[in-house]
């Protein structure tokens, strides 16, 4: 017997889910902030990414500080990098202060190019 059509497309869907997260990071760590030689990815300001089944991204972020001057660069350029992946349906990325963004959250690989290690 075959499946619905339906319950194939849901497959087809979720097993994609992980690629496809692996297509956002690769994408967001793209992104520098133009002060830092690091990408926001390894800085630590993406707080959380999901990818629902119809391939809409969502991304919650955060900025060094609140005053960052690329508080407007930023965001779109990582919109807009996620929007390039084929297959992306929609794409919306969320600044939050909450946490406040300390140099903590830096991968170590951010910490040693920035000479913190």
């Amino acid at each position: 017997m075959s499946e619905p059509v339906e319950n194939i497309e849901q497959k087809v869907s979720d097993t994609s889910i992980p690629e496809l997260k692996d297509k956002v990071i690769a994408a967001i760590k793209t992104v520098y902030d133009p002060e830092i030689p690091v990408d926001v990815f390894e800085l630590g300001l993406i707080y959380e990414i999901n990818v629902y089944p119809v391939n809409n991204v969502y991304v919650l972020m955060t900025l060094t500080s609140p005053s960052c001057p690329s508080a407007e660069v930023i965001p779109g350029e990582i919109e807009q990098k996620i929007k390039a992946i084929e297959g992306i349906n929609d794409v919306k990325v969320e600044i939050t202060f909450d946490p406040p963004y300390s140099q903590d959250m830096m991968s170590e690989a951010a910490k040693l190019e920035l000479g913190f290690m």
